[in-house]
C-alpha cells in the first residue's frame, strides 16, 4: 500500500469516533499524517495522541464546520487531507419514513458532506494543494429495501463529490469516493437480528433482493481505511471522481 504524500500533512476526519471513521485515523497516523479526529460524540476525545487532536462538533451545522476548520489550520496547519466519514442510519420503507427521519438522515449524510467538503475545499483552493475522498456506500448504487433515505443521502454526497472533483481539477484538487458494503460496524449490526447476522449477509437474502457476498466475509474497517489511504496517496494522483466499490463484491458492480 503507497503512503507517499501523506506523512507530515494535515488530515481532517469526520466520524472519527469509532468504525471507520476511528479506522482512517489510524491508517493517516501511521502513515505519517496528523489527524484532526471530528465527531459530534464526545467520545472522540479519547482518540487524543500524538499526532491525533480530536474536535467535538456537528457536520450538519455549517457555522460550527467553518469554525472547526479555522480552529484546525490555526492549531495544526494547512489541511491537505479530507475525509468525511460521518453518518447515520434510520432504517424503514419510503411508506414509514417520516419527515423527521428524511431531514435527519439527510442533515448528516448529504448536507454535512457537502458542508465539510465545502469549507475544506475553499481552503485547499487558497493552498493551492489537497485531497478530499467521501466515504459513501454501495447502498448509493444498488436500491435497497428499507433504506431508502440512507441509499438516497449516500447517491446525493457520491454525485456532490464527483461534481466538486470537476470543479477542482484545474487547482489540482482531487476527489474520489470510497463506497463501502457491508462492514464490521455498530451501524451494520443494527441490520442484524440474531447472532447469525454476519452469515446471514454473507449468503445474502433473496427476499430481501440482495445477493450476498461473493468474497465470503465481512469488511473490516481497516479494509475500507486501507482504499482510503490509496486514494489520498500520491499513488492516486491521477485518480480523480472515482467512486472505489469495497464490498467484497456484494453489489456485482452495479
Amino acid at each position: 500500500m503507497g503512503s507517499g504524500g501523506v506523512e507530515g500533512r494535515v488530515a481532517l476526519v469526520t466520524g472519527a469516533a469509532r468504525g471507520i471513521g476511528a479506522a482512517v485515523v489510524d491508517a493517516l497516523v501511521d502513515a505519517g499524517a496528523t489527524v484532526a479526529a471530528v465527531d459530534v460524540d464526545p467520545a472522540v476525545r479519547d482518540r487524543a495522541g500524538d499526532r491525533v487532536r480530536p474536535f467535538v462538533a456537528d457536520v450538519s451545522d455549517s457555522a460550527a464546520v467553518a469554525a472547526l476548520v479555522d480552529e484546525v489550520e490555526r492549531e495544526l496547519g494547512p489541511v491537505g487531507i479530507g475525509v468525511p466519514v460521518a453518518g447515520v442510519l434510520r432504517l424503514g420503507s419510503v411508506l414509514d419514513t417520516s419527515d423527521d427521519d428524511w431531514a435527519a438522515t439527510f442533515a448528516v449524510n448529504s448536507t454535512g458532506v457537502f458542508v465539510v467538503l465545502r469549507a475544506l475545499a475553499r481552503r485547499m483552493v487558497e493552498h493551492g494543494s489537497g485531497v478530499l475522498v467521501t466515504v459513501g456506500s454501495n447502498a448509493a448504487g444498488v436500491p435497497r429495501a428499507g433504506m431508502a433515505a440512507y441509499a438516497a443521502s449516500k447517491a446525493s454526497a457520491t454525485m456532490l463529490t464527483r461534481c466538486l472533483g470537476l470543479e477542482l481539477a484545474g487547482y489540482g484538487i482531487r476527489c474520489n469516493i470510497v463506497s463501502p458494503g457491508s462492514t464490521d460496524t455498530d451501524m451494520q449490526r443494527l441490520l442484524w437480528t440474531d447472532e447469525n447476522g454476519a452469515e446471514q449477509v454473507i449468503a445474502g437474502s433473496p427476499d430481501r433482493f440482495r445477493v450476498g457476498i461473493p468474497l465470503g466475509r465481512i469488511a473490516d474497517p481497516s479494509d475500507i481505511a486501507d482504499a482510503v489511504l490509496f486514494l489520498v496517496s500520491d499513488r492516486a494522483r491521477h485518480i480523480t471522481m472515482q467512486n472505489l466499490y469495497v464490498d467484497g463484491g456484494a453489489t456485482l458492480r452495479a
